[in-house]
């Protein structure tokens, strides 16, 4: 995810990390040159007709309402992903908590937080098919190699929480409380992989780039006349917008990626091994800082 301050006039015209136009630009140029051999055809042979601009006008209203619905869309899978995690986050410190109040072993309040702990990272490397991801292989062992790694580390901080119960060293109320405790995060979970499982409907793409291509390379028609020359310009900022736009989305509905815009896990990560360190008897490690504005 980019963190950064309000953008200067500056940064607004030049700035690269974060921006869409390295994705967008191989594209942008080929339109532009796809529209400069209309005009140069249309100068030399008049090979093409002049049409007027209304109809492209409402061609253009229609397409930025669709890409606008298809944005809030995407927006909304973001959003509701940072809400899961941000949820993970608390039940993780609440859970650490829970376990110091109810269970007074300390070697089971450990081994309890430890797979908790585990959990957290081996739900990022799921979520992102990191199948050898280092820290998931620190924190989870032999974990990291079960079919699904962090329900193998809730079940295990289930099953001690079992055995806890029925030996005496935490009782019924205490037991609920923990088992609830892994009911929401276990639901929260859940969420996480329904947005990862269920991408936007590929017709919405496939519909999005094929209408914007075909507006892009008709619009040079109602150009020819009026612009002139300047007609690739006017298509290249046209293409700009709606590219770039279609870009977003698409970077957007895959909130748990490793691109520029996606969350950034390994913080969230880290912000809980940070709060978990001091039940764990640990100094806590530095939290992660943005590098060229990047916090992965």
């Amino acid at each position: 995810m980019i963190v950064r301050d309000k953008p200067s006039w500056r940064e607004l015209a030049f700035a690269l990390r974060g921006s869409i136009v390295p994705a967008i630009a191989p594209r942008i140029v080929l339109l532009m040159l796809f529209s400069a051999g209309m005009v140069c055809l249309h100068r030399h042979f008049a090979a093409f007709p002049e049409i007027d601009a209304m109809g492209f006008t409402v061609f253009g209203i229609a397409l930025s309402l669709f890409l606008g619905f298809r944005n809030n869309a995407a927006y909304d899978r973001w959003w509701e992903a940072r809400r899961l995690w941000g949820g993970l986050l608390a039940d993780l410190r609440s859970f650490a908590r829970e376990v110091q109040l109810f269970v007074p072993d300390t070697a089971f309040q450990k081994q309890a937080i430890r797979l908790s702990r585990a959990f957290i990272h081996l739900h990022r490397a799921n979520l992102r098919n990191l199948e050898d991801d280092p820290l998931a292989r620190l924190h989870g062992g032999e974990m990291a190699d079960a079919p699904h790694p962090p329900d193998a580390a809730l079940d295990r901080i289930a099953a001690i929480i079992g055995e806890a119960y029925r030996t005496g060293a935490i009782d019924g109320f205490g037991a609920k409380a923990l088992q609830e405790r892994l009911g929401s995060i276990t639901l929260q979970q859940a969420g996480c992989e329904r947005i990862a499982a269920t991408p936007l409907p590929y017709v919405y793409s496939l519909l999005i780039y094929r209408t914007t291509y075909v507006y892009c390379m008709l619009l040079p028609l109602a150009l020819l006349g009026p612009a002139g020359w300047m007609t690739p310009l006017f298509v290249g900022i046209v293409a700009y917008v709606f590219l770039g736009l279609a870009e977003v989305t698409e970077d957007l509905s895959h909130p748990f990626g490793t691109t520029p815009n996606a969350l950034p896990l390994d913080a969230i990560c880290r912000a809980a091994e940070i709060s978990l360190a001091p039940h764990l008897g640990e100094d806590p490690p530095p939290p992660l800082e943005a590098r060229d504005f990047y916090l992965s």
